[in-house]
């Protein structure tokens, strides 16, 4: 299962109803953040569900409202004890943003990683998850990202009675081990596993154009957080000016991709209340959502 919480939505600048982005996201007992915009710190301490879990920060791109919160939220992590090594990922031009960022936090209690990630197509693992990054359309290097956490096989239980493995061995095959059984026998996990099972997955991607590699690392995911930030039809002069999307151009892509759920978020300030413009969104694609500030939702594995 994943957790995720938009802890801010908003774009440019906070507003005292809207937080700036950010996106909480905890998988089996470890958390990492999507951006850090002003205030972050404070939206985390509102969800309540902690600082000291969150191993890694990734990144978009380096406008102040998905990453002035930065500093901040870097005291906060030490001053909730943390002493581990910290992550931070993002595109070319981290080391100069983070180090510059920096200067007003200067000593923590725990070192720093920064991982400068190419400005097109590259992968890593977070927190037992397969992280994909691609290229957008911002006007400054920025990136989406894909998620996959894989899931393992189901244990044959009937299988392994068949060749008669004994129940002492089945929790170490489960786990990924090859064991040796006492008639000199070896088995393997694959010899008493099912067939593969889909794991899950999501894509991030805001502050952009659309692109073709959004529709196309959606695929398959139970859900994309794709950027609102004009939902009106005759702001697209405008979204084109300023690298950003229409509701309806994000709905496009959602559908293209054939994912399950679409979640709107980081909305202009010229946009009170999206819903009032959700309408164009779902003429598109009926399973859009959009966020609002500390908003909590989970995907699950199905029953299989």
């Amino acid at each position: 299962m994943i957790d995720l919480c938009t802890l801010g939505t908003g774009g440019s600048i906070p507003l005292h109803t809207r937080a700036l982005a950010s996106l909480y996201v905890r998988v089996q007992g470890r958390a990492f953040l999507l951006d850090c915009g002003e205030g972050t710190q404070i939206q985390i301490g509102k969800l309540g569900w902690g600082f000291l879990r969150i191993e890694a920060l990734i990144l978009t791109h380096y406008h102040a409202d998905h990453c002035s919160g930065v500093p901040g939220f870097l005291l906060a992590l030490a001053k909730s004890g943390r002493t581990e090594p910290f992550d931070i990922y993002g595109p070319p031009g981290l080391r100069r943003v983070i180090e510059g960022l920096r200067v007003i936090a200067p000593q923590l209690p725990y070192r720093v990683e920064l991982h400068e990630l190419p400005f097109g197509e590259a992968a890593f693992d977070i927190c037992g998850m397969r992280v994909a990054c691609f290229a957008l359309d911002h006007g400054m290097p920025c990136l989406g990202y894909r998620f996959d956490l894989p899931r393992p096989p189901k244990f044959d239980a009937e299988k392994a009675r068949e060749l008669d493995v004994p129940v002492t061995f089945w929790g170490r095959l489960q786990r990924g081990e090859t064991v040796e059984l006492a008639d000199g026998r070896v088995m393997r996990p694959e010899d008493v596993m099912g067939p593969p099972r889909k794991g899950l997955s999501f894509v991030y991607a805001t502050d952009t154009r659309p692109v073709e590699a959004i529709a196309r690392m959606g695929q398959g995911t139970n859900l994309m957080f794709l950027e609102g930030m004009y939902g009106e039809e005759e702001k697209l002069p405008q979204a084109i000016q300023n690298h950003h999307m229409l509701f309806r151009e994000s709905a496009e892509l959602a559908r293209q991709a054939g994912t399950e759920k679409l979640i709107l978020t980081h909305f202009s300030t010229s946009l009170e209340d999206p819903e009032t413009c959700i309408g164009n969104a779902r003429a598109v694609f009926p399973e859009t959502y959009c966020a609002s500030d500390g908003m909590t939702m989970e995907i699950r594995y199905d029953g299989r």
